[in-house]
């Protein structure tokens, strides 16, 4: 059963923009931290935003200024407006819930949503 299910990933010249957002499942009964992360071609798994249930946002160095997050609590679903996107974007983006579910609580992850940004 997908959790966390993510939309909105695909191929984008540099420059342009992308919405991703990412739904929580009924099984996830409440969540408190949402946030992405990205994993590129050889390299490690990094944050790039996340968002509390009280709307307070915290962004990697590198998207700064270029990405925003935002959520919908009701709906259980986060967002991420990435702007002015660069070939160094190009990652799967993996959204991320601190939340609790039927067995308590625990991390979630979805299965990741391809970005490529094309020079």
């Amino acid at each position: 059963q997908v959790q966390l299910q993510e939309s909105g990933g695909g191929w984008v010249q540099a420059g342009g923009s992308l919405r991703l957002s990412c739904a929580a499942s009924k099984s996830i009964i409440s969540t408190n931290v949402m946030g992405w992360y990205r994993q590129a071609p050889g390299k490690q798994r990094e944050l790039v935003a996340t968002i509390t249930s009280g709307d307070s946002t915290n962004y990697a160095d590198s998207v700064k200024g270029r990405f925003t997050i935002s959520r919908d609590n009701a709906k259980k679903t986060v967002y991420l407006q990435m702007n002015s996107l660069k070939p160094e974007d190009t990652a799967v983006y993996y959204c991320h819930a601190d939340g609790r579910g039927f067995l308590g609580f625990r991390e979630f992850w979805g299965q990741g949503t391809l970005v490529t940004v094309s020079s």
